[in-house]
């Protein structure tokens, strides 16, 4: 069976024929029909995320959707054959990522991966296996970013910091709650995309959003200088709510956070419940992630575009075909 493993850091992933997956009891084989490409599997290619995964080698790919192909034992709420999104799931955080696939156990970037039961979610009819796969973690992360962490509402004021694959999902979302989406990019080529998705505006410097004075800012690029120019730019108590990871460290101004009474907070992906409830957006037809398809055999070679910053949207990748 064809997969893709991650060696160690600074390695390319290395073409592997593995053995096919046994199912044990509580879990099941997926055969993968969409395995999408994330920012996080650079960083661990290229060494700041190497630590997030349990072991090495191991198959990367962590959203993942197919079909169920095989059974263990005890488990009862699947079918052979039952379309299935791979959760990722980070909420309740104490549960932690026990079962993440391409972090915990073998994931995506396979022809057939074991998945824990508890994780499956079935995908609706109206939902793609590309479009049920990059939800799990692009769409269900900046879903939960928004209406939990940041608890955007209707009539709030939102800059969205970062229009790539996340980022515009972010757009989206926060525009579907009601609230007045303004974009920021360093890529105008970003633009036109974002204010199809929702936003009245985009912006090439987060120093333009200080005369919006938004009720929050959401920063999907996270390298640093853009949280502490995000802290600069919302209104005094207002929110400030940090996806990226592009940045180990930032510097901010305590002083500012603290005498306009700032709040700072971190998001990490989602819950099982967010996933339900995006692929409902998705399947209503109010929600579309924007993808674009690659060869199996050419993801390594994608996810160094995507280091490069040469993908707009999210790139996500059949290993069936």
């Amino acid at each position: 069976m064809k997969a893709l493993r991650f060696i160690g850091a600074g390695e390319p992933l290395s073409p592997a024929d593995i053995t096919e997956p046994v199912p044990g009891p509580g879990w099941v084989v997926v055969d993968v029909h969409a395995a999408g490409l994330c920012h996080s599997d650079v960083h661990i290619l290229h060494g700041p995320g190497s630590e997030w995964v349990a072991k090495t080698p191991i198959v990367l790919g962590h959203e993942v959707a197919g079909t169920v192909a095989a059974l263990g034992e005890g488990v009862t709420g699947f079918e052979i054959g039952d379309r299935v999104g791979v959760a990722l799931i980070s909420h309740p955080l104490e549960d932690g990522l026990a079962y993440a696939p391409g972090l915990a156990v073998d994931g995506g970037y396979a022809e057939k991966t074991l998945v824990h039961e508890s994780v499956l979610v079935p995908i609706p009819d109206e939902v793609t296996f590309a479009h049920a796969a990059v939800a799990t973690d692009s769409v269900a992360t900046a879903y939960h970013a928004v209406r939990t962490t940041a608890e955007v509402r209707e009539g709030h004021v939102v800059g969205i910091i970062g229009l790539g694959g996340l980022g515009l999902n972010g757009v989206r979302i926060a525009a579907l709650e009601g609230a007045t989406v303004y974009g920021v990019d360093v890529n105008a080529g970003t633009f036109d995309i974002a204010q199809d998705m929702g936003a009245v505006d985009c912006f090439l410097d987060i120093e333009q959003l200080k005369a919006i004075k938004p009720d929050i800012v959401i920063d999907f690029a996270g390298t640093g200088t853009t949280t502490a120019a995000a802290v600069e730019a919302v209104r005094p108590g207002g929110r400030v709510v940090v996806i990226g990871l592009e940045a180990g460290v930032a510097e901010i101004n305590i002083s500012h956070i603290v005498l306009a009474s700032v709040q700072l907070h971190g998001s990490l992906g989602a819950s099982k419940q967010d996933l339900v409830e995006v692929y409902e957006l998705i399947a209503s037809g109010a929600l579309r992630p924007l993808i674009e398809e690659v060869a199996f055999d050419a993801v390594p070679a994608a996810l160094e575009r995507l280091h490069r910053g040469d993908v707009t949207g999210r790139l996500v990748a059949n290993p069936q075909a």
